[in-house]
């Protein structure tokens, strides 16, 4: 196994870990205590998060059949930074009610964005 197979996976897994872990913090810690418009934020990060915790996933696997090229370490290393940008500044928007990081969120949509672009150009190229 190639060492970022094994990185992406390993960061799949435990990004994985973390999301069942916040959405259950959310379903039970914070559902009483959020304001409807700030639960609808806090769910929209742990969705995005669950999504792109199986990118990752899906990176590892893929470079488990091909070689971990460019462009599938690349769209690795934007779906770890969406991750970050995108849902760490919503849940952090969600947690504090501090609206300026809202401001970050793009960043990581399109951390992820360009991911999936790189991902499918690694899988069109491969052989």
């Amino acid at each position: 196994m190639s060492a970022w197979a094994k990185v992406f996976l390993a960061l799949g897994g435990c990004g994985m870990l973390l999301a069942v872990a916040m959405g259950a913090f959310g379903a039970h810690a914070l559902k009483r205590t959020l304001a409807p418009d700030l639960m609808a934020v806090y769910e929209t990060a742990v969705n995005y998060h669950f999504y792109h915790a199986l990118g990752l996933l899906a990176v590892g696997l893929l470079a488990l059949h091909v070689p971990p090229t460019a462009l599938l370490r690349g769209s690795g290393i934007l779906m770890v930074a969406g991750l970050l940008l995108f849902s760490g500044s919503l849940y952090a928007l969600a947690l504090s009610g501090i609206r300026w990081l809202g401001a970050i969120t793009p960043f990581g949509g399109a951390s992820f964005l360009l991911a999936w672009l790189l991902w499918v150009v690694a899988v069109i190229r491969a052989s």
